[in-house]
């Protein structure tokens, strides 16, 4: 059995509709988790990371955000350039235009804010620089934003108390996952690689195994990474991902469900089906990546989600006008 990917393209949106037959719907089990209508939110990432995006893209995307009709917004890491130097000022002004989203934003750490600032250049170190981004963005058990959401932290575990990013919520049929996974290679070789890759592990196990309790139509899980599916296990920026994505491979072929993993770090919008079984050698069918815009493109992702349609997402892709480029010139 193959999925099936429909698609339809106009000027400034594209919709793509995941649909599987190894994922079916069914009738509404009893409960509050399965909102008798569909929602909508938005995905970003990679972004802002020059002059010219902090002052003019971002706002635009910032304005064009808040004015549709999200039930909240995730930004899947990176928020400054690698290049940029790392300060307490940036994190307190990223923290401030974060704070203009007027609805609840959801933040994953990314790279080029903790992994990126070495030791050399600076008076703290990447792990130091982590538990400031914890401590400015992870503060409360509330999402960032004007209109906030609850977000259940793995810190609450007393074996994964560091772990404040690593946070899930439930809404509408669907259990989503945040995880602090950095590109390139997940900060593979560093000390501090051992603990975090084992929270991570356990929080996509506990996940799963909420989704099946509370007979959840689908799991997102959101991280900064690109984990590189198509690289041999034995690549080097590839090892950092091999244990996680071995996990991710069991608990989504034993799911049976719709799968999506959302992810930056390259830069490049794309919606497939990278994961390959271990023993089938064929695609996963209920596996879905989705990759969104980063620098230089500062637009977004519009997700509708229906647990009562069999493909549960919908994915649009939302060109921001005022952040269009001239190409005659």
């Amino acid at each position: 059995m193959h999925p099936r990917i429909a698609v339809a393209v106009s000027f400034v949106s594209l919709i793509i509709s995941l649909s599987n037959s190894a994922v079916f719907a069914a009738a509404p089990p009893a409960g509050s988790l399965y909102p008798q209508s569909p929602f909508e939110f938005g995905l970003i990432g990679d972004v802002p990371y020059d002059e010219a995006q902090e002052t003019n893209y971002f706002p635009n995307l910032i304005e064009e955000l808040n004015a549709a009709d999200l039930t909240f917004v995730v930004h899947d890491g990176d928020i400054k350039a690698g290049a940029t130097p790392c300060s307490d000022d940036l994190l307190r002004h990223r923290y401030q235009q974060f704070q203009q989203f007027k609805h609840p934003l959801v933040y994953l750490f990314g790279d080029n804010e903790w992994t990126d600032c070495p030791r050399a250049e600076h008076t703290r170190s990447p792990e130091e620089w982590l538990q400031q981004l914890r401590e400015v963005f992870c503060a409360t058990d509330r999402s960032l934003g004007q209109k906030t959401i609850f977000l259940e932290r793995q810190s609450r575990e007393t074996e994964f108390k560091l772990f404040r990013e690593n946070v899930r919520w439930i809404y509408g049929g669907v259990l989503f996952l945040g995880l602090n996974v950095p590109g390139a290679d997940n900060d593979f070789g560093h000390e501090e690689f051992t603990a975090r890759n084992a929270a991570n592990i356990a929080w996509i196990k506990e996940a799963f195994a909420l989704a099946v309790k509370h007979d959840l139509r689908a799991v997102m899980m959101v991280m900064q990474a690109n984990p590189h599916f198509e690289l041999p296990s034995t690549n080097r920026v590839r090892r950092g991902f091999n244990e996680m994505l071995s996990v991710i491979e069991e608990q989504t072929v034993n799911y049976g469900h719709t799968v999506v993993l959302v992810h930056g770090d390259t830069h490049y919008f794309r919606i497939d089906q990278p994961l390959m079984g271990s023993r089938s050698r064929r695609r996963v069918e209920n596996f879905t990546r989705v990759e969104t815009y980063g620098n230089p493109d500062v637009h977004w992702l519009r997700v509708s989600v229906d647990w009562k349609d069999p493909n549960v997402f919908e994915f649009h892709r939302q060109l921001v006008k005022k952040n269009f480029i001239n190409h005659r010139r």
